[in-house]
């Protein structure tokens, strides 16, 4: 019997990833419905349904389920929720579509069928009050309040049956693991409690801190990279999935971590978007979550510990997920290693300050990295990744000198 903690919302995983015949009936029968066309975050919350991640979900929210998520964290059947989770089309469209209809789900990108939806609701959102309520901003400048504000007039509510998982499982083989996968990898390695470490950079000095402390309190650590679309200027998944295979290889003890992929949109919503790394989480087994500075953060929208306060605002019982809230870490040189504010009684100037976006920073524009600030291993392969990408666009610009396409 499984010691590990329960999934979100009812103690039993739901993916809606249809296989063998069931599969092949319902493509067979997607041919001859009405396409909607889905965006880059809708197409990965549909995955991260089929897949059980968004578990106890079995569809896009209507709009009673979007009212309670924006402003009370809960759907109309009061299970915890922290954001929305919805469809979008135009309202031609929309009008063509009867309560009732099954319709197929298309992905706009690469016209790969997703899925197919039985639509039990058609609604009109606030997108404002979504954005307030969730981003804490209407400000388009937030990449994810560009994104709530760019959705079509109406939405459309409905349960799902997922058909498809797109690419992920072949890109990054079995670090690509639904959570049921975790949950039997978690049990076979005698892990009843498991953190995860959410991560859409590559691991620095202060990560690495983190996911350290982490293997102390729990049984095994799972790094968790999100591999679906980033903002402009973030660094591909392959290239971060590689540098972690080798700071895993180099700096950590055998069979103490285990890096994952999960194919979900960042929102960049901070506090919310914590609370709903915790949710999945809690679904593929983590009985804790790292919650460090500026958590799913982006620009200065958000405090930089908003996301750990947030898990003491939420209902008691709300998760079952333990956040594990750690200060602001980093090298200082007087300590003669990694500390943190609570740890470190020096002086600001004797510390070095870790950051992805310093990092990236620091990389694109070929400024010496300071010392302590990453493993070595790890440098080599974002500074291979930064020289390619200074090569491709200076072949871009020059068959542009040229006329060239």
């Amino acid at each position: 019997m499984s010691r590990l903690i329960a999934p979100h919302g009812g103690g039993e995983l739901k993916p809606l990833l249809l296989h063998g015949d069931e599969l092949k009936d319902e493509r067979e029968k997607a041919e001859g419905l009405t396409q909607i066309k889905m965006g880059s975050r809708e197409t990965s919350d549909l995955i991260m349904m089929g897949i059980g991640a968004f578990t106890p979900l079995e569809g896009f929210m209507g709009y009673a389920d979007w009212k309670g998520v924006c402003d009370e964290m809960k759907m109309a059947n009061g299970v915890f929720w922290p954001i929305p989770i919805t469809l979008s089309t135009t309202k031609g469209q929309a009008d063509s579509l009867s309560i009732g209809e099954e319709v197929a789900l298309v992905d706009e990108e690469t016209s790969e069928l997703m899925g197919t939806m039985r639509i039990t609701e058609k609604h009109t959102i606030d997108k404002e009050h979504e954005c307030k309520q969730v981003f804490r901003t209407n400000d388009t400048e937030h990449p994810g309040v560009h994104k709530v504000m760019s959705q079509e007039e109406i939405n459309l509510a409905g349960t799902v049956k997922v058909l498809n998982e797109l690419h992920y499982p072949g890109e990054y083989g079995d670090k690509y693991m639904r959570p049921a996968q975790t949950r039997a990898l978690f049990q076979e390695k005698g892990w009843n409690t498991v953190a995860a470490l959410q991560l859409r950079n590559p691991m620095h000095r202060a990560h690495e801190h983190l996911a350290k402390i982490a293997i102390e309190i729990c049984d095994g650590l799972l790094i968790h990279q999100l591999v679906g679309k980033l903002k402009e200027g973030d660094i591909p998944a392959d290239v971060r999935v590689k540098a972690i295979d080798l700071l895993v290889e180099h700096y950590f003890v055998k069979d103490t971590c285990i890096q994952g992929v999960y194919p979900m949109e960042m929102r960049y919503a901070g506090p919310r978007e914590a609370l709903l790394h915790a949710v999945f989480r809690q679904n593929y087994g983590c009985s804790h979550l790292l919650i460090g500075r500026d958590h799913a953060g982006v620009g200065n929208y958000y405090g930089p510990y908003d996301a750990q306060r947030i898990f003491d605002e939420i209902p008691p019982n709300s998760l079952l997920i333990s956040p594990l809230k750690i200060d602001l870490t980093f090298y200082c040189h007087k300590c003669d290693g990694m500390a943190s504010t609570k740890t470190c009684p020096h002086d600001v100037k004797d510390r070095v300050n870790l950051s992805g976006t310093m990092l990236r920073k620091m990389l694109s524009e070929n400024q010496p990295i300071i010392e302590h600030f990453s493993r070595p291993e790890v440098l080599e392969v974002l500074k291979e990744y930064y020289a390619g990408l200074e090569e491709r666009v200076e072949i871009k610009l020059h068959k542009h000198a040229l006329g060239e396409k």
